[in-house]
Formats: structure tokens, C-alpha cells, sequence
């Protein structure tokens, strides 16, 4: 049912990356190995089956050269067209044979709840952009293994070009070097900034809400080849659930620390992050930001609201009394900050499909506030964009019945020749703004300095 060929294994899947981007729709899911030392697995792929496209309430299939309106909701139509295909044997060490990979952008949650429309749509990136790949190159970095599995849809000719681009094909070396046009600036006012959290401070002691996560905006003109980009944010910025996907559309570059949902088998597992220490070079400063993350009353109490509204999100479609906590205010450190981060697990009911189990927790909590509806409508009155892909979520759904996806902060979206760039934090009743508003640059002051060096390097040109 499914073929498998090992290949040479390489720590920079990067490498093999390159070679397939010209196939079309290329998608990279990047444990950020070698640099990283919490992801196991790199997935790339290209040239789908087809693509499911939501826009704007209109949902698509790309298929054979046609466009199809769908009158289906969206979660619903990609769980009827996976099912088309026959599952293969399962196997522990192989977490996708076969499946759909894309995006999930915040405003896909649209599509889920009535919401208001005051934010302004500025950018057109469709919120929904998912593939269905018949093959892959799965790289485990644990065993130090690299293997392309392949569907039995998957012609013979086909199979055998891209192994050959694999084993001997060289990388397209033709474009343009990418730069940025000018520094990244900030969509939004200090004093807009101030004024939305006054509001939200409100909301809060009025009872409309426990926490919001409120976000700022960055953008800039850019030209060159967003894959230049992402190779220098990877070295800077290296996460286990990063991603590089590529499309018509435009071109997501995404270095998230942060996993939404994983599923395999009936096993599901989150792990929210809420809670925030910028890292400094002197190793004694560095520890003593650590322990006070981990001791901070506000910030695990900011991260247990989440975890409180994600047992109810799971408590839909898990099996009565088995969501749990297994692991709750730990620490993790990242290139630039350290992180609180908590995992709540649980068993899919019986009948319950991964996609549901998406569709039900969609968007994450962790990048919303609590309650959940109720936030998103503050959210959508203060900033004055949509999100986008932000705060959305990047993964796959695997025939094999696996699934494991991410939270898109510290995501880049390249489109029309504009880079935008997200920042937010979780605000609660004894935020302080002047703390907050420091905080959204500690979260991507690697990656907006990294990318403005290449403006800075080509200033005189």
C-alpha cells in the first residue's frame, strides 16, 4: 500500500528541500535540527493531489487543473476527501504516510462561530490552504534516518524523478538574493497600544473576560526569494515545530515553539504556552529569569486559565474523564526567551476523527484568552488588522491516523512583496503595559533583526 526508500540520511533536511521547492506547493514541516534539541521529525513534500482552498466563506477544490466550489464547511470536506483513501498499516516510528499538510489561519475560525467584522482585511492570503501529498520524505533525527514513502497513487515514472532529484539533483540557483526595502515598522501606535490594553482592562473588571491575547503587527517591503529568509531565521531562531510552505498564494515562514494538537491513534496531547522571560547572554541573569518565570504567580496563573479552557475544548471529543495534566508550569528555553509551557492530554471518543478534534479546539486557547468567544470579539474590536495566518495553526493529518500541528506565532507571511511579522502576549487583570509591550519584542527581536540586516547590508546599493 505505501513503498518506502531509504535515502542519506543529513542533520539539514534543507538540503533535500531544494531540490523538490520546484515541483509546486512545497511544504517543509522543520524540526529545526540541527539547532533545536526538543523536534524528532522533518516532513517535506510536493506536488499534491490536490489543494482545499477557504477564502473569504468560499471553500475550493484544485484538482486536475479545476476549481470546485465546495458547499461543505471546510473541516468537513477535507475529513470526506482524506477518507477517500485507503488507510495504510500503521507504524510507530513513521509518523506520515500519506496525508494532508497546509494552513489553518486564524480567521478560519469564521468558518466555526458567529464573529464580528471590524478588523480590516488587508491581506488576501486565503485563510485555509491545505494539500493532500501521496508522498514525502520523512526524516526521523533520532534514529538518523531518511525515507521516502510513497502512496500506490503515486505513478511509477513520478516516483522514480523524484528520487533522482533526491539523489542527484541540484538546487535551483537562480534567484534573486532576498533583502528587505526598509526596517520592519509597527502597525500599531504606542499610543493605540496603550489605549487597547486600557480597554482590555477593562473588559476584565467588568467580567467579560479573564485574559486576552492582544497582538501588534510589523511589516515591510521585501525582494528576493523568501527561502534565502527562512534559512537565516532557522539559524537564528531554531523551534520544533517551524514550517516553510510555499505556494501561489504566497509564502509562510514560521519558527513556532509551540505545538496546538497531536494525535496518534486515539492519544491526543496539547501543549499551550503562556508565560514569558526574555534570555540574556550572562548565564547568572539568564538562570534567575528562569526561576522567576517558573515562580511567578501572574504567569501561572495566566497559563492555568488556558489550560482550563483547553480541557473543555478537548472534553468535546475526548472520552469522558480522560483529559489530563500530566505536566503543568514547566519551563523550556529557546534561542530568546524562556517559556512556560503545559501538557494536557486525552483519548479521542470513539468516532471522533482527528479533524474533529482541530475543529473543535480551533483556534488554539493559548492565542485567544478566556472565554474563548468572548475574547475573539474583543480581539477582532482592538486590532486593527486581521490575523491571518497568526495565531493559526500549520501540521498534518496523516492516513495513518496521525496528526500534529502548530501554533503559527513567530510566523512570517511573505505576499505581494509585503513581509508581515505577529507579536502579542496574554493580558490579564495585573498586567502591566509597560511590561507587555516589551514583551512582544523580546518574543521576535531575533527574527525582525535578523531580516533587517539584510536591509542594513544593502543600504548603499
Amino acid at each position: 500500500m505505501i513503498s518506502r526508500t531509504a535515502l542519506e540520511y543529513r542533520e539539514d533536511s534543507g538540503h533535500y528541500f531544494e531540490r523538490i521547492r520546484t515541483l509546486g506547493d512545497a511544504v517543509w514541516l522543520d524540526s529545526g535540527r540541527p539547532l533545536s534539541r526538543y523536534g524528532r521529525y522533518d516532513i517535506l513534500a510536493a506536488a499534491p493531489e490536490f489543494v482545499v482552498r477557504y477564502d473569504r466563506g468560499a471553500l475550493y477544490l484544485e484538482r486536475d487543473g479545476n476549481r470546485t466550489l465546495l458547499d461543505e464547511a471546510p473541516f468537513d470536506a477535507l475529513k470526506r476527501l482524506l477518507a477517500e483513501y485507503p488507510a495504510p498499516p500503521t507504524d510507530p516510528d513513521l509518523p506520515f504516510c500519506g496525508g494532508l499538510i497546509g494552513h489553518f489561519g486564524y480567521d478560519l475560525g469564521r468558518a466555526l462561530e458567529q464573529l464580528p467584522d471590524r478588523a480590516v482585511d488587508d491581506i488576501e492570503f486565503p485563510e485555509m490552504r491545505v494539500g493532500f501529498y501521496a508522498w514525502a520524505l520523512v526524516v526521523d533525527h533520532q534514529k538518523a534516518r531518511a525515507e521516502l514513502v510513497a502512496l500506490d497513487s503515486v505513478a511509477p515514472q513520478q516516483l522514480a524523478d523524484i528520487k533522482e532529484r533526491l539523489n542527484t539533483g541540484r538546487p535551483a540557483d537562480n534567484a534573486l538574493p532576498f533583502r528587505l526595502r526598509a526596517p520592519f515598522g509597527n502597525d500599531l501606535s504606542r499610543e493605540q497600544y496603550n489605549r487597547a490594553l486600557a480597554r482590555i482592562d477593562d473588559y476584565i473588571h467588568a467580567g467579560d473576560c479573564y485574559q486576552v491575547n492582544f497582538t501588534q503587527r510589523f511589516s515591510s517591503q521585501y525582494e528576493g526569494d523568501p527561502w534565502q529568509a527562512y534559512r537565516r531565521l532557522r539559524e537564528a531562531a531554531p523551534t520544533p515545530y517551524s514550517a516553510y510552505l510555499e505556494s501561489e498564494d504566497g509564502t509562510v515562514l514560521s519558527l513556532s515553539p509551540e505545538q496546538f494538537l497531536g494525535s496518534d491513534g486515539h492519544q491526543v496531547t496539547t501543549k499551550p504556552i503562556k508565560g514569558t522571560r526574555p534570555r540574556s547572554a550572562d548565564a547568572t541573569e539568564d538562570a534567575h529569569l528562569k526561576q522567576e518565570l517558573r515562580e511567578s504567580i501572574k504567569d501561572r496563573a495566566e497559563n492555568l486559565m488556558i489550560v482550563d479552557l483547553l480541557r473543555n475544548d478537548l472534553g468535546k471529543v475526548c472520552t469522558f474523564g480522560t483529559v489530563k495534566v500530566p505536566r503543568l508550569f514547566a519551563v523550556e528555553s529557546y534561542a530568546n526567551v524562556h517559556h512556560l509551557v503545559t501538557t494536557v492530554t486525552g483519548s479521542l471518543a470513539p468516532g471522533q476523527h482527528p479533524l474533529d478534534l482541530l475543529a473543535s479546539c480551533f483556534p488554539g486557547g493559548s492565542i485567544t484568552g478566556a472565554p474563548k468567544i468572548r475574547a475573539m470579539e474583543i480581539i477582532d474590536e482592538l486590532e486593527p488588522q486581521r490575523r491571518n495566518i497568526y495565531c493559526g495553526s500549520i501540521g498534518y493529518i496523516s492516513l495513518c491516523g496521525r496528526m500534529d500541528t502548530s501554533i503559527t506565532i513567530r510566523t512570517l507571511l511573505c505576499e505581494q512583496g509585503r513581509i508581515y511579522c505577529w507579536a502579542g502576549g496574554g493580558i490579564v487583570a495585573d498586567s502591566v503595559t509597560e511590561q507587555e509591550y516589551e514583551e512582544t519584542y523580546s518574543k521576535v527581536n531575533n527574527l525582525l533583526k535578523t531580516l533587517e540586516a539584510t536591509c542594513n547590508a544593502n543600504a548603499g546599493d
